[in-house]
């Protein structure tokens, strides 16, 4: 295995291929067993920026992948299946975590990175977290009709992660296309929402960018009147028990 020897009961030596990799990784691996993570481990839209601090930040190839002698590579969409395929003949574990849009997934993906470092009573014990925090929110907005909208003006329906934060929160989706896709201005005049949910509206792209779809004067005075919550990119950029503080976040601003 690249010239590492075996270590009975020590956790592997894990290398990250992307963000939301990274924060699986920081979570669950003891901290001297990280080899690496993507370039993105401590940007500001990382839920765990600050634990990445002072970690090595490398890039996505083989040569780089060889240098850092990894046990375990974790991945979410980072690194082609070449390059997975060429760790793979040599040795190294590569633990892909699959596409969570609900918290079942969530779930099933912190279970599989805690078993692969050896860190099960930690993964449940994030799922038991999680788990409260989801029981605690449950059924606060109380059917409320909502919408979720990004800057450059998309949404959310059925099949996707901010679909589950709405529903886990007691709001009902009012888009019903499954997926992501784009809101129609019209629509939301003549149908307007009575909470919009916004994501994303804190990153520095939106501030600096004057013709995001997020700007338009009718979006505008729409989330001055009917915006009950900003969830930060940190909370929502990845699928992970980060949405379940978002969950909580949306209970908050729930109308007693």
């Amino acid at each position: 295995m690249l010239g590492v020897p075996g270590r009975a009961g020590a956790a592997p030596r894990v290398l990250s291929f992307d963000q939301c990799a990274d924060e699986y990784v920081l979570a669950l691996s003891p901290r001297q067993a990280v080899v690496g993570l993507s370039h993105r481990a401590d940007d500001a839209d990382s839920l765990l920026a600050a634990k990445a601090r002072g970690l090595p930040l490398r890039r996505v190839n083989f040569e780089t992948a060889l240098a850092a002698r990894p046990e375990l590579v974790v991945r979410t969409y980072g690194g082609d299946a070449r390059l997975v395929r060429a760790l793979e003949r040599r040795g190294v574990k590569v633990l892909t975590l699959g596409d969570a849009p609900d918290f079942g997934g969530i779930r099933r993906n912190i279970r599989a990175m805690a078993a692969a470092v050896g860190e099960q009573p930690a993964g449940e014990a994030m799922i038991a977290e999680m788990d409260r925090r989801l029981a605690r929110a449950a059924g606060a907005w109380k059917g409320r009709r909502a919408v979720y909208l990004t800057p450059s003006g998309f949404t959310a329906g059925p099949g996707t992660l901010p679909d589950a934060i709405l529903r886990a929160a007691g709001m009902v989706n009012l888009e019903r296309r499954t997926g992501y896709g784009e809101v129609p201005l019209e629509r939301l005049v003549l149908q307007p929402p009575e909470a919009v949910v916004m994501g994303f509206f804190d990153t520095q792209s939106y501030a600096s960018e004057s013709w995001a779809p997020g700007r338009h004067g009718v979006m505008r005075r729409l989330l001055r009147q009917r915006a009950v919550a900003s969830l930060p990119g940190a909370m929502i950029a990845c699928a992970n028990w980060g949405a379940a503080e978002a969950v909580e976040q949306l209970a908050a601003r729930a109308p007693r």
